[in-house]
């Protein structure tokens, strides 16, 4: 930030009321993530003792007191994921990391556009290297603790090239775009900028199944042909169409399973974990589906996507009005390059900057408003097992959640604000409680 003859005067400017404003909101963001994960480890560990009532004879002691365990070292690590996250975000803003970096590129690659591709593609490198050590640990120490870890560092490192390699093929060109967007397009440039990115995500929807997921995962047609005539059945009775039914052999790096839809238009595509087959009997298989479709019969995709793209289109809307004030740049770290008399306009542009530093901290904001989206996705949830329940088997769908939450350690005994707070499905006890329970195991 620029010199100030005082600390009160520079807290009166906008820079400074921006300064004061983003430190106030990651601490507070900080200590809210500290206060919520500190309930759930103490709720949990409370209650590791003894399975609720309801699941009493369902679920074994031994599941429930593994699934509390897991959960607790899930949130010790994530105490540390959020610390680590602060200071990271305070590094690059307001300590001037990210300042650094933009003057060692310009000063090695003068301004202009391949400089403002070099400082994206920079940044996403360093973050990437920063994240890597707890990434590492939480897959090869705590998810092999609990058994759930499958993959081998061979696999993980070439999953790691392959994610990284496709982020650069994917992503530098459409940020090109938008750069080039901001630039060339005038005033409205965010309208064009999003309206780029809306066909972009469209069209991965359309890209992604059908030659991107095949890069890290193996996907064979179903062959169990009585599974495949109930679930067939099931997606008739629905007025569903599917491109393909697919089983992904998700166990070469995990031990969780899950099923999805994926693909958009002609080319949907209903996808299971192997190891969901293998847990699951066709009955249950064909309830977890049921309730899948659900959210397709309510329209619960395509309202979210198209909430999603409101949102986008107020955040860009609102970075094209930020990307031209001074202090948006120096009140968080950054000192913006600015036009001299006589230079060619766009030879020193701060669009790369603008970018980095909206994405930056526009989830200071987003994290507060967190609780409402997670409300909205609950309430989706329970009407996807509404409608399971009226197309399947509802015991049958209870005993595949049963099962889900046995074999993928999800704790029965979360903490209910905690979970008001993130959870984008609801509790098991909730969730279980408008089903009709198989009977005890004896």
């Amino acid at each position: 930030m620029p010199p100030a003859p005082d600390a009160y005067s520079y807290f009166t400017t906008p820079a400074g009321l921006l300064t004061a404003a983003f430190a106030l909101l990651l601490a507070a963001g900080l200590l809210a993530r500290f206060w919520l994960a500190s309930r759930q480890i103490r709720h949990v560990a409370l209650h590791r003792g003894a399975v609720p009532g309801p699941f009493a004879g369902r679920i074994p002691l031994a599941a429930h007191q593994k699934a509390a365990d897991y959960t607790i070292a899930k949130g010790r690590l994530g105490l540390l994921e959020a610390a680590l996250g602060a200071a990271v975000l305070l590094g690059w803003t307001l300590l001037g990391g990210l300042n650094a970096l933009n003057q060692v590129l310009l000063s090695a690659l003068g301004g202009g556009m391949a400089q403002q591709i070099a400082l994206l593609a920079a940044f996403a490198l360093v973050s990437g290297l920063i994240d890597l050590p707890l990434a590492a640990y939480q897959t090869f120490v705590l998810e092999e603790r609990f058994g759930f870890n499958k993959t081998t560092p061979r696999l993980w490192l070439k999953d790691l090239a392959q994610s990284t390699l496709m982020g650069a093929v994917i992503g530098l060109p459409l940020a090109a775009l938008i750069l080039w967007l901001m630039g060339a397009a005038g005033a409205l440039w965010w309208l064009w900028a999003w309206g780029a990115w809306v066909a972009f995500s469209l069209a991965l929807m359309v890209v992604y199944p059908l030659f991107i997921a095949p890069l890290f995962n193996r996907f064979q047609p179903l062959e169990d042909e009585s599974l495949k005539a109930r679930v067939t059945a099931l997606m008739q009775r629905c007025g569903f169409a599917a491109k393909g039914l697919f089983v992904m052999d998700g166990s070469r790096r995990s031990a969780h399973a899950n099923a999805y839809f994926t693909g958009f238009g002609a080319a949907k595509r209903v996808v299971f974990y192997d190891t969901l087959l293998r847990q699951l009997r066709p009955g249950e298989v064909e309830a977890v589906l049921a309730h899948e479709l659900g959210h397709f019969k309510h329209r619960h995709i395509t309202k979210r996507m198209v909430g999603i793209f409101a949102m986008a289109l107020l955040g860009f809307a609102l970075l094209g009005w930020l990307s031209g004030q001074t202090w948006f740049y120096q009140g968080l770290g950054v000192q913006p390059a600015v036009l001299l008399p006589g230079q060619a306009e766009g030879s020193a542009p701060n669009d790369a900057l603008a970018l980095l530093l909206f994405l930056l901290a526009t989830p200071l904001l987003t994290f507060f408003v967190s609780p409402v989206f997670a409300q909205l996705s609950r309430r989706d949830e329970f009407e996807a097992d509404a409608y399971a329940m009226a197309q399947a088997d509802g015991s049958a769908l209870a005993s595949a959640l049963l099962k889900l939450y046995e074999d993928n350690a999800s704790t029965l005994t979360p903490d209910p604000v905690y979970a008001r707070f993130y959870y984008s499905h609801p509790p098991a006890s909730e969730r279980l409680a408008r089903m009709p329970l198989p009977q005890p195991s004896t």
